[in-house]
């Protein structure tokens, strides 16, 4: 994919993103964060086009920044407060916001620890990695899916992400000052989820494997496995909490 299709599949993976764990946030707000009457305000650091914001909004008033100015231009037309800047340079002042995130970012930074440093610094109460994905741990079945763990990791990588950030949040929150709760999502798909995301799925494996991989035996057998309902799909994604 060159261009626009690059940012409308970048875009359309946020959304689903922000979907698939929307519950489970809400969760983990409600029962191990957030207390009293009043609404905190919160920072999205790396906040793209702002589902994560919308998201969370019910719970807290959030605004956000972004690196990107494209996404602080679309988080904007839908009426979000977003601003244009760094993670690792957050132009707020110490102890700002109350609640301070980010969302499948950690894994795109060249310098992670510099970004929570930041995010320590503006917040006041909490620092929260909502999301890091690790497909060292990613599970499929039938056995001829296995491949795909290792082609989706390398391709992270080419594009300059850490595929296995997810169990690296501990040392990462530790070295930055923090005691973190570790845990993982809960996200294994039904047989009838599998088959609604099944084109967003393999849109994104193409990106990742590249035009020179010959993907067509992996899609045969996922689709054969789909139909027969015995495909099975996992991948961890973790999160972590710290109070300041």
């Amino acid at each position: 994919m060159q261009g626009m299709d690059v940012r409308d599949g970048l875009e359309r993976q946020l959304r689903r993103q922000s979907l698939w764990l929307k519950e489970s946030w809400h969760y983990l707000l409600r029962t191990k964060v957030l207390s009293g009457a009043s609404r905190p305000r919160a920072l999205d650091v790396g906040c793209g086009p702002g589902y994560v914001m919308e998201a969370l909004l019910p719970l807290m008033d959030v605004e956000g920044v972004d690196l990107d100015s494209d996404m602080v231009a679309m988080g904007t037309a839908r009426g979000l407060k977003v601003h244009e800047g760094a993670a690792e340079r957050l132009e707020f002042d110490n102890a700002t916001f109350d609640v301070v995130y980010c969302s499948y970012l950690m894994m795109w930074l060249k310098d992670p620890r510099r970004a929570l440093q930041e995010m320590r610094r503006v917040s006041r109460g909490w620092v929260l990695c909502l999301a890091e994905p690790d497909y060292g741990g990613r599970l499929d079945h039938p056995e001829r899916l296995s491949g795909l763990r290792d082609m989706i990791a390398a391709g992270i990588r080419r594009q300059g992400g850490d595929p296995f950030m997810g169990r690296k949040l501990r040392q990462l929150l530790r070295k930055s000052g923090f005691d973190p709760e570790i845990g993982v999502h809960p996200g294994v798909w039904n047989i009838a989820r599998l088959g609604q995301e099944f084109d967003d799925e393999w849109r994104l494996v193409a990106d990742l494997a590249g035009p020179e991989t010959d993907l067509q035996p992996y899609y045969d057998t996922w689709k054969t496995a789909l139909e027969e309902g015995s495909l099975f799909q996992y991948n961890p994604v973790f999160y972590a909490l710290a109070r300041k």
